[in-house]
């Protein structure tokens, strides 16, 4: 069985969750292949935007409006009543944009930490399909998931999968978040390999498929500097073992 996002508990817990690995080497790599720091005004889509602390720091950081949307009420109440702003607009939706998000009217979007929430390939074709369908001729679209290939690895926030087991197309898996003075937020999700988001995304229409794996070695100093309070810099399993995964396709 699936997590159950219309938990309000679950969606608190996962609202509490120190996203610190997620901000340093998942969101940041995210903002930097969909080139949001060009100075232009953009609107962009945030597919499954959960507690709102993606679009809220794209619209905080950048300046761009955010067409954010999601299918859990929780979660929305969260994002509007934690992180409202006035470039973002949060949106319930069902299984479709349809309805809520025009043919060719977004310039760039991002899905982070959804498919793997997903038991259903033929609804995770389904929502990169109505992704295409929504953005510009050019436009680029963001994926960001956990990584296939370091399931039970621990990392600083979070260990995806148990340790030494391999998991197999679509199986169920475990991950364990640590929830500051709370006991770890147990998720179900699912596994999906690399090769299924990249045949989904070129079955979809989406041309030039790219893929990154960011390492805290990877990165400069004064790309880690902002964070070196929290004690980034001592991390391990980060230096050099990606724990994230994106992938970038141009429509």
């Amino acid at each position: 069985m699936s997590t159950s996002w219309s938990d309000p508990a679950v969606c608190k817990g996962f609202d509490d969750y120190n996203d610190l690995p997620e901000q340093v080497l998942g969101y940041s790599t995210v903002f930097k292949v969909l080139r949001l720091d060009r100075p232009e005004p953009r609107v962009l889509l945030d597919y499954g935007c959960g507690p709102g602390k993606v679009s809220e720091r794209v619209a905080r950081t950048y300046g761009h409006r955010m067409i954010a949307v999601d299918n859990s009420r929780p979660m929305l109440e969260i994002a509007r009543s934690r992180r409202p702003h006035p470039l973002v607009d949060y949106r319930q939706i069902e299984d479709s944009l349809v309805g809520k998000v025009e043919d060719a009217s977004v310039d760039g979007a991002m899905t982070c930490y959804v498919f793997i929430n997903i038991p259903s390939e033929a609804r995770i074709r389904n929502i990169i399909q109505e992704v295409y369908r929504v953005l510009k001729p050019g436009a680029a679209y963001a994926i960001l998931d956990t990584n296939p290939d370091t399931t039970g690895i621990p990392f600083s926030t979070f260990r995806n999968g148990e340790p030494g087991r391999k998991y197999g197309y679509g199986e169920p898996r475990e991950v364990f978040l640590s929830v500051p003075g709370s006991p770890d937020l147990v998720l179900r999700d699912t596994h999906w390999p690399k090769e299924m988001y990249l045949n989904a995304l070129r079955d979809a229409g989406f041309q030039s498929v790219e893929v990154f794996e960011p390492t805290l070695s990877q990165l400069t100093p004064q790309e880690i500097q902002p964070f070196d309070a929290s004690g980034v810099g001592k991390w391990h399993n980060e230096q050099t073992t990606p724990p994230f995964v994106i992938f970038r396709a141009i429509k």
